[in-house]
């Protein structure tokens, strides 16, 4: 495609004279590189007939739209083309003129968020791009936005996202050499570097931590060899299993089975063929044994502490040690020996360990010992007085324990691993094909020589951020000429796409060997 083929486009769709706009909702952290990318007006292309991939320069212009300008205002800082608007969703007409004056909108709210703004785009004509799960609501408007002729391009980050783009190449590309997907397996974490993992559970939050630990708490449910297991969400942190990948044997992780893995065999076109398909959540090893210790302890309850709310310990004074030892109370009695203080009245560790030791959870002594000195890292045994915001429950108080001692310090790196696993066999049943694809990004930092690096994106924010931006520039283009509800399924999509993540330095690692 040249430059002269896409201004034909862009006339065609009435933005001769001026740039082509994109209209991104949300001022969270996923949306800095989006603005960037779109508003820097670089599109790497090989579409059109022409083999050779090459840059053409085609500036658009961004508009980023949040509930607070400040926020907005803050992303687009010395950005080109990029311009902060205020927007309350709820305010139907504001969200109207905006997107009227767009070619193409980017929803990076939440998922909740979603459906007023994709109504609005069909009845303004206008594509949209999210990074979230189709919603049984979303696929309800697929018959309305393709007699509107326009796409809802969903499920364009990291998970759900570029894991469809990988699992889709690889899955074509068997049934292209006549294979058949005998197993599919998957794992994806966000993780931090191995630098930046420097606590006990070796785990760190770019947001809130209560749905992250929430979503610890999904049943699950996968298939393998044939067989359906599921796992209830109690007991998810202790179905978590060691894993090393052969291609990268540094790193000790675990995995997580991943909610429903049973859908993505029709997903993936796979459920007729496919007799193991598991998707799994990766973190560091031992970071679920001690999981499962909280849980089991009580952390986890958000039934409200009504039992400290007594005259012994008003709700003014509640400290975090009191809400420890009323949850370490609930569990089997030990020698009084144990209960000892150190220092300022501190609860031991020694105590701590011996009545974890107790819990069904708690694999052996090593474990409670582990999980005990979490707790203790966490602050979850000093004597300071909770927040008020945070006493309604024990799961309020170790959330906002984690919050406070589970971030990134400036310049840590966080780390984004996605790893597929494709087992091929032919005709006659026998493995014919082992296909391995992964994707290990970090996060920018600082760069303290020229300082030319000011605002480093994280390596989540750049997985998600860039795949809904690349969509968006190829529909705005007409790369993309389907119509409806879309996931980025087909080689439509995923080509494009992964290419100009190669081309930006998020690139495959891919391994095919042959029997």
């Amino acid at each position: 495609m040249s430059k002269q083929s896409l201004q034909q486009k862009l006339k065609e769709r009435g933005c001769e004279g001026h740039h082509p706009q994109v209209l991104i909702l949300g001022a969270g952290r996923m949306c800095e590189p989006a603005v960037k990318y779109l508003s820097d007006g670089q599109f790497i292309t090989r579409r059109l007939g022409n083999p050779n991939r090459h840059t053409i320069h085609v500036p658009v212009d961004v508009v980023l739209a949040s509930l607070f300008l400040e926020d907005a205002e803050k992303v687009v800082e010395g950005i080109p083309n990029a311009t902060a608007a205020q927007l309350d969703v709820s305010d139907g007409a504001r969200l109207r003129d905006l997107i009227s004056e767009a070619n193409v909108v980017i929803s990076l709210l939440p998922a909740n968020c979603h459906i007023p703004v994709a109504n609005a785009c069909i009845e303004l004509k206008k594509h949209l791009v999210t990074a979230s799960y189709v919603s049984s609501e979303m696929a309800l408007l697929d018959d309305k936005a393709k007699q509107a002729d326009v796409a809802r391009l969903c499920e364009m980050g990291l998970d759900p996202g570029i894991d469809h783009m990988m699992a889709m190449k690889m899955i074509d590309e068997a049934h292209a050499r006549g294979g058949r997907v005998q197993s599919f397996v998957s794992y994806c974490g966000g993780l931090p570097a191995p630098t930046a993992a420097n606590n006990p559970l070796g785990y760190k939050f770019s947001w809130n931590p209560s749905g992250a630990i929430k979503a610890g708490r999904n049943s699950a449910v996968y298939l393998y060899k044939g067989k359906t297991v599921e796992v209830a969400g109690e007991d998810l942190f202790a179905s978590a299993v060691p894993l090393r990948l052969q291609n990268m044997p540094a790193f000790a992780l675990e995995r997580l089975p991943n909610r429903d893995s049973l859908s993505y065999g029709n997903l993936y076109g796979i459920d007729k063929e496919a007799t193991t398909i598991f998707r799994a959540t990766l973190r560091y090893e031992g970071f679920s044994e001690i999981m499962a210790v909280l849980g089991g302890l009580g952390f986890f309850n958000m039934d409200p502490l009504l039992p400290l709310n007594t005259a012994n310990e008003p709700s003014s004074n509640l400290t975090y040690r009191a809400v420890l030892e009323h949850l370490l109370s609930q569990l089997p009695d030990i020698p009084t020996k144990f209960m000892t203080t150190s220092g300022a009245n501190t609860v031991s560790t020694t105590w701590i360990t011996k009545k974890l030791a107790g819990l069904s959870c708690c694999k052996n002594s090593s474990v409670a010992l582990r999980a005990a000195n979490c707790i203790r890292w966490l602050g979850l045994d000093s004597e300071e007085n909770v927040p008020e915001a945070c006493k309604k429950s024990a799961f309020d108080v170790l959330c906002h324990q984690m919050e406070q001692r589970l971030t990134y310090a400036p310049n840590e790196q966080d780390m984004v691993l996605l790893h597929h696993e494709l087992e091929v066999v032919n005709d006659d049943g026998h493995i014919c094909e082992q296909q391995t694809a992964t994707l290990l990004e970090l996060g920018e930092t600082h760069d303290r020589d020229t300082e030319l690096l000011l605002r480093p994106q994280s390596a989540m924010t750049r997985t998600v951020g860039l795949p809904v931006a690349i969509g968006a520039q190829l529909l705005l283009f007409e790369e993309v000429k389907s119509r409806g509800v879309l996931r980025p399924l087909c080689s439509e999509v995923y080509e494009p796409v992964l290419e100009i993540l190669a081309a930006l330095g998020i690139k495959l690692e891919e391994h095919l060997e042959k029997f």
